[in-house]
């Protein structure tokens, strides 16, 4: 039988979530997207998202396309997410891919510009049509396509601003949404 005045044992110490766990601190997530600009060859964009998948990172975003033919380079934008270490980590291992020329987190950039264009699809009728009308003015959505029924709207922003418009949507019809993810650039030096 035992005590029940005994000191009852200590805890057991939980293990690490993983090899890597360094004392169980934790950071917040947050979002970053990064620029790169990279030689415009077969393969660079394998290599890129290859990064990605082989350290378990997700991509939110991604766009390419190539910027300047005389000099055969292409702009990657990429939409992440992680702690800030985490996201060092994507930047410095960015920076030493052989086709890349240069990595810019345009998050941390106070120069740094962000745009998304976003086509919007609402099927609706009576006064939510006015509604939707009424609130694509507000956002300056542009009308692409009309029907009776209902509307396709042309949308460019910051990420945050599609998805506040789509949110005020979708009680009014949304059937459908297209992206062209996250486009960034840096803002002109003054002088």
């Amino acid at each position: 039988m035992s005590d029940p005045h005994a000191p009852s044992p200590a805890p057991a110490p939980s293990a690490p979530a993983s090899a890597y766990d360094m004392g169980g601190r934790s950071e917040a997530e947050g979002a970053a997207t990064f620029a790169v600009l990279v030689d415009n060859e077969p393969g660079v964009l394998h290599r890129v998202v290859g990064l990605f998948a082989a350290r378990g990172y997700n991509i939110e975003s991604l766009t390419v396309a190539e910027t300047d033919r005389t000099r055969h380079t292409s702009r990657i934008t990429i939409v992440t997410r992680g702690t800030p270490h985490v996201l060092g980590q994507i930047e410095a291992q960015l920076k030493k891919l052989v086709s890349t020329r240069q990595v810019q987190n345009v998050t941390t950039d106070p120069n740094g510009v962000e745009r998304e264009l976003a086509l919007v699809k609402v099927r609706n009728g009576g006064p939510d049509r006015l509604e939707a009308k009424l609130l694509a003015d507000i956002f300056r959505a542009k009308v692409v396509d009309t029907t009776t029924t209902g509307f396709i709207f042309e949308i460019t922003g910051a990420p945050a601003k599609i998805d506040k418009f789509i949110g005020l949507m979708a009680p009014l019809g949304l059937i459908e949404v297209s992206r062209t993810g996250v486009l960034s650039i840096e803002r002109a030096a003054e002088g």
